[in-house]
């Protein structure tokens, strides 16, 4: 992912206490949030599963993710890129990727969340390897053209970012669902390639999410380390008006980041964010064409070994899911530390 340009904006140096702490208070926030009781051991280390075993004492345990989710496509070649959005600026504005539902979730039950939609949407899709003509083709993002999609990372022993992400989606889906939300994902591997940047957006826009999150995994250089979370800038440009959604993105990443941190024990970026685990940037489209609150979350380095070996663990993609979900119920329901 590059992370120079008018695109990227980094915290300024004078809110880096008050982030630091915003996300070290989020951290305090004690599991008894949701009920869930942190999961000790969850999933097979290095396993490649996508359902996790439901919380301790939850109630209605959902279908797990592996039995309802169609098998995907193995693991995909990389082209080195971490970039969520991906791709070059220029070229005319065409969606290349066929246009279809999201994936529905199952009916929604009982809990604190019920009448909330979420949308989870799985960074790159396991087949975009195969099309790569469709996915270099160039859709508008408000501010200028960028590429439909991009195959994603991988680590070095060939663990696809496409096939983390909805690991972890599919993990989530099933944490949220148990809290009585209506959860749809962008894509299940359920097309041949997509959705493009601007139809992801849009996904989320037409289900009139309450909440929006893009799950991703960083294809930074070796020794870079940690989580962050990427924010929507402030963009009237074009198809592009992020205005309404800044400040309530914020909120839904601030929590997020902290609860990140209290669930899995992992330390915000080393490389972007000045510690805080935030970044803003005004050049991706999925978060320039969104109209509901939206983040993208980048859950570790795929090119460092430390953090693959977290990122290829079932236990910890369990720990992700479950410290990013934390911080939607969060969000959702007004509660952690005051702002």
């Amino acid at each position: 992912m590059s992370y120079t340009g008018p695109g990227f904006e980094p915290p300024p140096a004078r809110r880096s206490r008050r982030r630091l702490l915003t996300v070290a208070l989020a951290a305090l926030v004690p599991g008894a949030l949701l009920g869930w009781a942190v999961y000790a051991t969850v999933g097979g280390s290095g396993d490649d599963t996508g359902g996790g075993s439901a919380a301790p004492g939850a109630a209605g345990s959902s279908t797990s993710a592996s039995s309802r989710a169609p098998s995907s496509a193995g693991a995909s070649p990389s082209d080195g890129s971490g970039d969520p959005d991906g791709g070059k600026p220029g070229g005319s504005a065409t969606s290349g990727a066929p246009s279809g539902p999201a994936s529905s979730s199952a009916p929604a039950g009982s809990g604190p969340l019920k009448g909330k939609v979420v949308v989870i949407d799985p960074g790159h899709n396991p087949g975009n390897f195969r099309h790569t003509a469709e996915i270099n083709r160039q859709v508008d993002i408000g501010t200028n053209s960028k590429e439909c999609d991009t195959t994603g990372t991988s680590t070095d022993d060939g663990y696809a970012e496409a096939k983390f992400t909805l690991d972890v989606a599919h993990r989530m889906r099933d944490l949220l669902e148990e809290q009585g939300a209506t959860v749809k994902l962008t894509q299940d591997a359920d097309r041949p390639f997509g959705p493009c940047i601007d139809e992801r957006a849009e996904i989320g826009n037409k289900a009139k999410a309450d909440a929006v999150v893009s799950i991703h995994a960083d294809g930074s250089g070796a020794g870079n380390r940690g989580f962050h979370v990427i924010l929507p800038g402030s963009v009237n440009s074009g198809a592009a008006d992020t205005r309404a959604i800044v400040e309530p993105s914020r909120e839904l990443g601030e929590r997020i980041a902290g609860n990140f941190v209290r669930v899995t024990g992992n330390a915000p970026s080393n490389y972007v964010g000045d510690g805080t685990g935030l970044v803003t940037r005004k050049d991706l489209g999925g978060l320039n064409l969104s109209t509901v609150p939206k983040v993208f979350v980048e859950c570790g380095n795929m090119r460092d070994s430390k953090d693959a070996a977290l990122l290829t663990s079932g236990a910890w993609r369990q720990k992700a899911a479950q410290g990013i979900s934390e911080g939607i119920v969060g969000f959702l329901r007004g509660q952690g530390p005051a702002r």
